[in-house]
């Protein structure tokens, strides 16, 4: 046996839920309640929790589950008892509730709805309900002699790798498969992802995305041999993001290099350009005006015009790694000159009006 609890807000269509037609077994203990239907016991329970208006969640919705192999040992009168006791240990004798069975699923199972609020106006104490409600379930099961879950989960968990020999040996192959491919198409980019699913197809093994009601991927499963597993089962490489990284981090890789190839490229081509041609002027004349030079100050002109150099090589390298690599400085180096000249004149014209403000 195991039990569940939880505090609610919506009694009213808790109690219309365990009473839906269809569902409904067998009407167990009405405590502390004279009405017998789903309004009915609503409006009692409304009556005693209305007093009370700080609390939001003022029912208790309880669910108790039977072994299947239990079924046949616990008649409706002994389920009567089993409600009773289970209402009297969890500490509602002073609360309004009430038990069905229901009958909806191959596994029999109890629902209890109980207000929250006693007849006293005290608040039940919901801390640690859920595992209080599982240590009862238990205590009530080893004194009936019944199936404890706590048992059955661990007996479970120690037979897992034994309950299906075929299914275990057929994953021990899908991983096998599936660590020797990605070994060695990690690191291929895109063109190693594809392969690596075309042998895995090759192979017989079929991936299948997994979609919530959303449309969204969630994550994958693996078919082999009439068998499927999640790919957690198969290892944590394979997970749906998972393996999109291991391929990711190769693609990072690939598009880095080829930037730095393209900043060495282009600092070669821009120091031929200067080199070579001699009639090339980065300041346009239309922008610029150069004083007659003195003997003193050949100098310092020579240090602008490398400043202004640099700033525009710093310019048109940070549009190459914007772009990813793709300019050529050879065909655009007049517009970047431009660019850098324009941003020298804005930086000097602001500089200019500080110093012109009062203090």
């Amino acid at each position: 046996m195991i039990g569940k609890c939880r505090a609610i807000a919506h009694g009213s269509n808790a109690l219309e839920y365990i009473f839906r037609e269809g569902k409904l077994g067998k009407t167990l203990p009405f405590h502390n309640l004279c009405g017998t239907t789903p309004k009915e016991i609503y409006e009692e329970m409304k009556m005693v929790n209305d007093y009370n208006t700080r609390c939001r969640n003022k029912f208790l919705r309880i669910e108790i589950g039977i072994a299947p192999q239990d079924e046949k040992k616990l008649p409706v009168s002994e389920l009567m008892r089993i409600a009773h006791l289970f209402a009297k240990q969890m500490g509602l004798d002073n609360h309004q509730w009430v038990a069905v069975t229901h009958k909806d699923t191959d596994n029999r199972h109890i629902h209890i709805i109980a207000n929250r609020i006693s007849l006293y106006g005290e608040v039940y104490d919901t801390t640690f309900v859920s595992n209080r409600t599982a240590r009862v379930a238990e205590e009530i099961s080893r004194s009936k002699g019944l199936t404890i879950a706590k048992e059955v989960r661990a007996e479970r968990k120690h037979q897992k790798a034994k309950a299906n020999p075929t299914r275990e040996q057929t994953k021990k192959e899908v991983q096998q498969i599936c660590y020797a491919l990605l070994d060695k198409y990690k690191g291929g980019g895109i063109s190693g992802h594809s392969m690596f699913l075309y042998e895995l197809n090759k192979n017989n093994i079929i991936i299948e995305r997994m979609k919530n009601k959303q449309g969204k991927v969630y994550g994958l499963k693996f078919s082999y041999c009439g068998q499927t597993f999640k790919a957690s089962e198969i290892g944590r490489e394979f997970g749906y993001r998972s393996l999109q990284k291991n391929f990711e981090i190769a693609n990072k890789a690939e598009t880095k290099e080829t930037i730095i190839k393209a900043h060495t490229i282009a600092d070669k081509t821009t120091k031929n350009k200067v080199q070579s041609d001699t009639g090339y002027q980065l300041v346009p004349p239309s922008r610029s005006y150069i004083p007659p030079a003195k003997a003193n100050d050949s100098s310092s002109i020579a240090q602008a015009v490398g400043n202004v150099a640099s700033t525009a090589l710093n310019a048109a390298e940070e549009m190459i790694s914007g772009a990813g690599g793709l300019i050529n400085l050879q065909t655009h180096g007049d517009d970047y000159a431009e660019m850098a000249w324009q941003h020298k004149l804005r930086n000097q014209a602001k500089k200019k009006k500080k110093r012109g403000r009062g203090i």
